[in-house]
């Protein structure tokens, strides 16, 4: 504390004093001298031959420093005193031989530190949030080269078994580490691979860049769980061994951090209650706290933590980055000098902003679908009367009223007229003829929506509310006539374990249809998912996105067929709107902005993790709490004594005491010993009560209260029956159809004179059978550029459908895009799959050559035109190039060709590109 009448430098060096003590350092003054003292010694006003640098900090007895004081009101010209401060970094020591520049420059004012590292490439200084330990100079002294340094030499990238677009996003991150810039954004599309790149790029820091330590950072348990199974599963493409064989990776589950992880797996919660030295109450990582918790204007305040300095991680990856966590909790974030990675499927405008507009990697939806990593979907509306208009309760009615939570029921006779809107249903009014007239709807057009079919596609559906989702779960195995396993729900409040509801959905035949209110909205992978029902409308913009991904996920037919038999391959997903969620207004994520009425559930998490600790919350959520106990019914008091570990009323006079002045004042005595204690003595006090009456909350009680909190009772409505106003696609399919046939035939056409390929086709059809792979290739990546949504899979199944098609679609880009372009062209009547044709081809053209009256192919001559044939199927041409490639070169190469056919070779060649692939 600044003792009276002191200048504004003077009270800056007493703050700068103990932030060093704070960060291990021994603070000298020049009279006391004694290097030796610690590890770190930090000396005030030491000579050296351009004047006394405020201090100068030495490593074991060497001089590896300097740091230069300013007053606070500094702050903005800070950047200025960078040549004052490396001048004393280069200037001659007294008493000390120092024939370098020292490396380490510091100026700092006691609220803003900054720091340049002289032994990087390109010193640059950058903020940081206090000087940093004695033993970690002295392990930037002992190694090599500094981590910066390190950045400029990675080896180049192995591709091997990584998509192009993962190789894109390493490869720019990498380009953007070189250059130092601190923090960069990955945008993946859903299914793409992030967390798989992310973890490549976290692999080859650690073994390249001689990174020490990275943390994982996820926003929720699930998330932060399966991030451990993949790096689990990891295995790098230059070593037989599992990333977890090379690396010791630990999900924290504790404040205790294992002092040899290399990778550190935390949610944000978790990371700041180690950095307060807290254990995490229970439940606090089952939801994503930016979603509930009490909003705040400023960031969770964050103390220094020498068990974990700002040093301790070298690079931050975010996952999930697009939900804001960095606002709610950009401190925590900003307490590491580390690099910031960011990886998000769906960023907004606050996402670029955090990630100083850095975005090293844009492979958006359409880019996925387009490149056969995604799927895209369709849209089946389906509309009823109530669901659209609400409904009227009549007076003298008898109506049910049920409590949600326990599910008792009473009935009585409703006094008046009632009307209840849309809005209202499944919250405080139930119309259970509504949720059987949609799930009625969607089971009766099911052959409509996915023709062909013997079984219910796998179908996740989007519930309001537990309660709602409880009437949905029972209403499906009704109309389906089904058992418990064909339907269940995944929610964070499900009954057990309810990854393993999840697994069985991902991986077994049943459960058919899943209903969720949000715990698998986002960051969990069912590939067999193929339809989307949503009976809940969402507002977010970015979190309906999310919510669409968990439909996009590709996987192999056979694959798929494993879980539902009679599908033939994942060619889309389809949404099914019951709600009219693909047409409601969408905004941005939430402000940060507090709101006037602060729902209990954000206050209660709110208090207990240590947003809000303020005398009026406090004194809110006591007050709610106690009319809630006011309330209750003795089932529910000893339900909520059950999970407390106490009676509610015990909670609630801890946290009225816990703001008591004349208590707080007490403690404000004792702790300093004054009989007068300042404002601050007492806000330090309350601060201590406050925390210790958080700690009677976890999540598992907070839940429970809010659920009783919530309408104790919902009116079930019986008499008023539901219909049917609209059920089909959005739009009309032929229509459909035919506008994006209609623009891939625009295209082709606007382009046949730029395209190699397309000229080929359209003007000099004679010559098709001098079109290679890459010209076809030529033609893609150009339609990925330039028209996204014409991607060939998206568009053969609207000329399936103009066409009537029956076949098996292609599931490779390049062979849609073939058959295409020859229907267009007018060398196909319809649309002929291109391996279809060239097996035709082949057949014809093996009759035909046997017929007549030349050489005969023996079989192993056969064998060898059916390699060649299954070429061109897949690479459109073929030349003696190829034969040293797989799999010709397997089999002997142009060598054994040549044995084969001899001067024949190279016209036999020329023919079968004519005569088959033409």
């Amino acid at each position: 504390m600044s003792t009276p009448n002191q200048n504004p430098e003077q009270i800056a060096r007493d703050k700068i004093d103990a932030q060093l003590r704070a960060s291990g350092w021994t603070v000298q003054n020049k009279s006391e001298l004694d290097p030796a003292a610690a590890q770190g010694v930090a000396v005030r006003e030491y000579q050296t031959d351009v004047g006394p640098a405020d201090y100068v900090l030495f490593v074991d007895g060497q001089a590896a420093g300097v740091l230069e004081a300013k007053p606070e009101s500094w702050g903005q010209n800070l950047t200025t005193v960078e040549e004052q401060s490396g001048g004393y970094a280069a200037a001659k020591l007294k008493w000390v031989n120092n024939a370098k520049p020292l490396p380490f420059v510091y100026e700092g004012t006691g609220a803003i530190t900054r720091f340049t590292n002289g032994l990087d490439p390109k010193p640059r200084s950058r903020e940081v949030f206090a000087v940093h330990r004695p033993e970690t100079l002295k392990t930037w002294l002992a190694a090599d080269q500094s981590l910066r340094t390190e950045l400029q030499d990675l080896p180049e990238l192995n591709v091997d078994g990584l998509r192009d677009c993962q190789v894109s996003a390493i490869t720019k991150l990498e380009a953007s580490l070189k250059e130092d810039r601190p923090r960069a954004l990955i945008q993946m599309a859903t299914g793409s691979g992030k967390t798989f790149t992310a973890i490549t790029e976290v692999y080859r820091l650690l073994k390249h860049a001689d990174a020490k330590r990275v943390l994982f950072l996820v926003d929720t348990k699930n998330l932060g769980e399966q991030a451990e199974q993949e790096f689990m599963s990891f295995l790098p493409n230059d070593d037989n061994r599992k990333f977890t064989e090379l690396y010791n990776v630990q999900r924290l589950k504790s404040k205790h951090i294992a002092g040899d992880s290399q990778v550190c797996i935390s949610t944000i919660q978790r990371m700041y209650a180690i950095l307060k030295d807290e254990e995490l109450p229970e439940g606090s990582e089952d939801e994503n706290p930016a979603e509930t918790w009490q909003r705040r204007r400023e960031p969770l305040p964050v103390v220094y933590n020498e068990k974990i300095p700002p040093e301790y991680f070298d690079f931050i990856v975010i996952d999930e980055a697009h939900r804001s966590i960095y606002n709610l909790w950009r401190q925590v974030i900003e307490y590491f000098d580390a690099y910031l990675i960011g990886l998000t499927a769906t960023p907004d405008d606050r996402t670029f902003g955090f990630f100083q507009k850095n975005v090293v990697s844009e492979y958006t939806h359409e880019d996925a679908v387009a490149d056969g990593v995604n799927v895209g979907n369709e849209i089946y509306v389906i509309e009823t009367e109530i669901t659209q208009k609400g409904a009227e309760l009549k007076a003298k009615q008898l109506v049910e009223r049920r409590e949600k939570m326990t599910r008792k029921k009473r009935w009585e006779q409703q006094d008046e007229n009632e009307a209840y809107s849309a809005k209202k249903l499944d919250r405080s009014v139930v119309n259970k003829d509504q949720i059987r007239t949609v799930v009625r709807a969607f089971r009766d057009k099911l052959p409509e929506i996915f023709p062909g079919r013997n079984e219910v596609p796998k179908t996740l559906i989007f519930a309001k509310t537990d309660s709602h989702a409880d009437d949905i779960i029972q209403m499906v195995r009704l109309e389906f006539g089904e058992g418990n396993d064909f339907c269940r729900k995944i929610t964070s409040k499900t009954e057990g374990d309810p990854k393993s509801v999840l697994s069985s959905f991902r991986n077994d035949f049943y459960p058919r249809i899943a209903v969720t209110v949000d715990m698998i909205a986002t960051g969990t992978d069912v590939k067999p998912l193929e339809c989307l029902l949503f009976m809940r409308d969402v507002k977010s913009k970015n979190y309906f996105e999310q919510m669409k991904g968990r439909g996009t996920r590709v996987l192999k037919p056979d694959d798929l067929q494993k879980v539902t038999p009679s599908a033939k391959a994942k060619t889309h997903y389809v949404i099914v709107d019951a709600i009219g969620v693909t047409k409601s207004l969408k905004t941005a994520s939430q402000p940060l902005d507090t709101k006037p009425s602060i729902p209990l559930k954000d206050l209660a998490m709110g208090i207990m993790m240590g947003a809000a600790r303020d005398i009026d919350s406090v004194s809110s959520l006591a007050g709610r709490l106690s009319r809630i106990d006011h309330q209750i019914d003795e089932t529910q008091r000893a339900k909520v004594e059950e999970v407390a570990g106490q009676p509610l009323r015990n909670i609630i006079k801890t946290f009225f005491d816990s703001v008591d002045p004349d208590a707080v004042m007490e403690d404000a005595k004792a702790a300093t010993g004054q009989q007068e204690p300042d404002e601050a003595a007492q806000d330090e006090a309350r601060s201590k009560r406050i925390g210790e009456a958080a700690k009677s909350l976890n999540g598992t009680l907070i839940n429970l209260l809010d659920t009783i909190r919530r309408d104790l009772e919902q009116t079930v409505d019986h008499d008023n029956l539901d219909h049917v106003t609209r059920a089909e696609w959005a739009g009309d399919t032929d229509e459909n159809a035919k506008v994006l046939s209609q623009d891939f035939e625009a295209y082709l056409n606007d382009n046949r004179d730029r395209l190699e390929a397309l000229t080929i086709y359209f003007s000099q059809p004679a010559r098709r059978s001098e079109i290679t792979f890459e010209m076809i290739r030529e033609v893609l990546d150009a339609l990925r550029a330039d028209a996204p949504r014409l991607a060939p899979l998206n568009v053969w199944r609207a000329y399936a459908h103009l066409d009537e098609f029956k076949g098996t679609a292609p599931d490779k880009e390049l062979e849609a895009l073939v058959a295409l372009i020859r229907r267009v062209a007018g060398l196909d009547e319809t649309l002929t799959p291109h391996s279809d044709r060239i097996r035709k081809n082949f057949q014809n053209w093996v009759l035909k050559r046997h017929a007549g009256k030349g050489d005969k192919f023996n079989e192993t001559q056969m064998d060898w035109l059916r390699m060649m044939r299954d070429h061109l199927a897949t690479s459109f041409h073929i030349e003696t190039d190829d034969l040293d490639m797989a799999p010709f070169d397997g089999q002997g190469g142009l060598g054994r060709m040549y044995q084969l056919f001899g001067n024949d070779m190279e016209p036999l060649m020329a023919e079968m590109n004519e005569a088959v692939a033409g």
